[in-house]
């Protein structure tokens, strides 16, 4: 007999057909007469009961049958008479797949830290916050290529080993093959790359961005979305040494465009999640923040604020005039904190906010540069809660610009060259932004640190599994 998926099982009202689940024992409890086997196979939250005769199979073969156990199960789809399911089924045969000792089996039936789990990372998918948010994520990534392919997008693959910095930030992680212990270096105690793999230094990369500008350049529309690397120290809940970005480019689009793209985007995939996940939203929502679907709709049914960096600024300095305290001071030029974001997304404009025009001593090389020679046409996307989620810009289109921009800043002309060439060769207006895919899940499953919305998170002095 096929298996039925378990998610499959809890709909089906054929009552009386014989049916063939396999799964995990989450639970099992009983009298003498009979046992009940709460059932998981990762295909949804909610579990499936299977009634179990203890005359029929026999003490000594149910004892094995514990929490974490894997088994199949052959029998006939019943209505349940218990509360919060309205299937089980009764069980005609049990074959059991692998035990999982009580005494050493980590996941028991109790409350677990999110600790805790992370240092169990190989077996937290089992749980069920993590089968949650896990299930989640499968769904946010449908939703990214399902939005871009409908609109025309073509999705594009950057490299991951690269000899430049998107950000000109140089927090990079070497890629070699050369015993690092035994480097080789010329006359100036420069290393000397000649031998290594490439025959130069290369790098996981920051970002697709600068490719995926050149393949808008002759397609007109693409998106990439991959794994992305910095080498950044940072031991903080938003951040990650490996994450994946959602970059869209836009050929033709402008900064108003490229906002409401961002806007269109983010909605669609929230809407999204509200759609298709609803089970899991629930859970997440009772279990770790009673406001998530309260705030996933806030976002939906909200037009986003376009609000100018110095508007912003305005507003800050003037509610701290009012007594506001925040952690972090503000003034024309600095760049704004998680706090600020949310003051004026949560406290004074009550909706997501855009902020645009920040000043161009805190922005990218490759930004266009406004006409007042102290702004680009940069551009954030703030949410309730976790602040800034998108960053994106008008992208730098006149050649001399751009490249004196480059020098201003120190990004190595033979480093992107061929990136400087597009604007030789057909130059045209292209915006695009960047969305790390571990913020949108943060924000979507309600999870409070980003190293519980990936598998295996990768964290300064943290690299196992």
């Amino acid at each position: 007999m096929s298996r039925t998926v378990i998610v499959d099982a809890l709909k089906r009202t054929d009552f009386g057909a014989e049916v063939n689940i396999k799964g995990w024992v989450r639970t099992r409890r009983g009298n003498k007469n009979v046992s009940f086997i709460a059932l998981n196979d990762g295909s949804t939250i909610n579990n499936i009961q299977v009634v179990a005769d203890n005359e029929k199979f026999g003490d000594e073969y149910l004892k094995p049958i514990t929490t974490g156990a894997c088994i199949s199960v052959t029998g006939k789809l019943v209505e349940s008479l218990g509360q919060g399911q309205h299937v089980e089924i009764q069980a005609e045969k049990i074959e059991i797949y692998g035990i999982a000792d009580p005494e050493s089996y980590p996941l028991q039936k109790k409350g677990h830290t999110m600790e805790f789990l992370r240092e169990i990372a190989h077996l937290r998918p089992r749980t069920n916050t993590f089968g949650a948010v896990f299930r989640v994520r499968h769904n946010m990534a449908m939703a990214i290529h399902t939005f871009f392919h409908e609109r025309g997008f073509f999705y594009f693959h950057t490299p991951i080993i690269t000899a430049s910095d998107c950000e000109g930030a140089g927090q990079m992680f070497q890629v070699t093959t050369m015993n690092l212990y035994d480097l080789k270096k010329d006359e100036t105690g420069q290393i000397d790359y000649s031998n290594d793999f490439f025959g130069k230094q290369a790098s996981l990369t920051v970002s697709g961005q600068l490719e995926g500008e050149l393949a808008a350049m002759s397609m007109g529309a693409i998106y990439t979305f991959g794994p992305t690397f910095r080498a950044e120290n940072s031991n903080t809940p938003r951040h990650l040494s490996e994450f994946w970005m959602i970059e869209p480019e836009v050929a033709f689009n402008e900064i108003a465009e490229n906002m409401q793209l961002a806007q269109d985007f983010i909605q669609y995939c929230v809407k999204w999640a509200l759609d298709n996940c609803k089970d899991d939203l629930d859970f997440l929502c009772n279990m770790y923040d009673k406001e998530l679907i309260e705030r996933l709709n806030f976002v939906v049914n909200n037009d986003f604020e376009r609000v100018t960096y110095t508007k912003g600024v305005e507003i800050l300095e003037a509610a701290i005039a009012k007594g506001q305290k925040f952690e972090f001071p503000v003034s024309w030029g600095t760049d704004l904190q998680s706090e600020h974001e949310r003051y004026l997304v949560e406290q004074h404009y009550k909706k997501p906010v855009i902020l645009t025009d920040y000043p161009k001593e805190i922005k990218s090389f490759y930004m266009k540069q406004n006409d007042d020679g102290k702004t680009v046409r940069a551009m954030d996307v703030l949410f309730p809660k976790i602040g800034e989620i998108i960053g994106g810009s008008q992208r730098e289109e006149d050649y001399l610009k751009l490249k004196t921009r480059a020098d201003e800043m120190g990004v190595p002309t033979k480093d992107i060259w061929w990136y400087l060439e597009t604007r030789k060769f057909g130059t045209a207006p292209h915006s695009g932004f960047g969305l790390g895919f571990e913020r949108l899940l943060l924000f979507v499953t309600g999870m409070s640190n980003i190293r519980d919305v990936i598998p295996f998170p990768r964290t300064p002095n943290n690299a196992e599994f």
